[in-house]
């Protein structure tokens, strides 16, 4: 009988254990088998370890608990305690969050990695005033062109419709003669494969993700900027949260942000073997369409900052001291 007693005593504590673990819903973007999902997924199991259980993450990548457009929004109401978000999506409301998507600023790892800490202590208080807390971030490989013809410069893609995921690539398609049509990344395949659109600014990463050598022929490497992903978390949520539990979720956003960021840039030329291995032609874009680009670059940041007033400047100013 004592045995007996022990044995469902013993139960009980582990159910109220697990009874205990808050249950947190994470939507994310990207397909499961891209390496921003993948890390989510570490995260979650970093999180559990570090928080000894309290915080139980389920992940949901591909837009399918919401869609990518709907994420920051769910996050600051509340409907999804945490969320993963490209972050210049925001930038139509508030012109802050393109400070990673300014073309030619930072094309390399180091620099992006540079900018980051340049812009890290502005863009947290405008996530604060928000309700929203940036727990990592994590840059895609460079932005290049998907084209289903060979282009030379922006003579050779007027009028076409080319996706556009944020702010700065409809700016970019526009000043080029295209015509941007907004498309989440979940749905870039059947836009393609219907006519939607006949393009897109992205990486190798999402090009490889949707198999687009089915409908796209070229690939023009550009590496204008690296933008970055960012992981949110309520900021009701991550202030009602106990000192010990934040440091644990932080430790572990710590550790999954670096691995990210280097997973990403282990990829970036395997990503290009990929869609040449299945037939696309992958090359640097030539002299001509590039110095189109660079004149849309430069006007873009004297915009941006424009825009921004002094803190893009202050941005700046600590991106070119370092």
């Amino acid at each position: 009988m004592n045995k007996f007693l022990m044995a469902a005593a013993t139960a009980t504590a582990m159910i109220a254990g697990t009874a205990q673990a808050e249950q947190w819903d994470m939507p994310m973007a990207y397909s499961a088998s891209n390496f921003h999902s993948e890390h989510g997924v570490m995260f979650a199991d970093k999180v559990r370890e570090y928080t000894g259980g309290k915080i139980d993450i389920t992940i949901h990548p591909g837009g399918s608990l919401f869609g990518g457009g709907d994420i920051k929004r769910a996050v600051q109401t509340g409907q999804a305690p945490i969320g993963e978000r490209i972050m210049s999506a925001h930038a139509n409301e508030n012109p802050l969050y393109n400070w990673d998507n300014l073309p030619f600023l930072a094309t390399t790892y180091a620099d992006s990695a540079k900018l980051w800490d340049a812009a890290k202590e502005t863009v947290n208080a405008a996530m604060s005033d928000i309700n929203l807390v940036a727990l990592y971030t994590c840059p895609w490989p460079g932005q290049g062109f998907y084209f289903k013809q060979e282009v030379n410069s922006s003579k050779d893609v007027q009028g076409i419709k080319l996706r556009s995921y944020n702010a700065a690539t409809a700016t970019v398609i526009e000043s080029l003669g295209m015509t941007p049509v907004q498309v989440e990344a979940a749905e870039l395949t059947q836009a393609l494969a219907t006519g939607v659109a006949d393009g897109f600014i992205s990486s190798g990463s999402t090009g490889y993700d949707r198999k687009v050598w089915e409908h796209m022929t070229h690939y023009y490497k550009v590496n204008a900027w690296l933008p970055r992903n960012y992981v949110m978390v309520n900021k009701g949520v991550w202030d009602g949260l106990d000192g010990d539990t934040q440091a644990g979720i932080q430790k572990a956003a710590d550790e999954i942000g670096a691995a990210c960021t280097a997973k990403s840039e282990e990829l970036a030329n395997w990503y290009f073997e990929q869609l040449e291995a299945n037939g696309m032609s992958v090359v640097d874009a030539g002299p001509e369409f590039l110095a189109e680009l660079k004149a849309i670059g430069d006007k873009m940041q004297a915009d941006w900052l424009e825009s921004v007033g002094e803190p893009g400047q202050a941005i700046m100013d600590a991106f070119k001291a370092n």
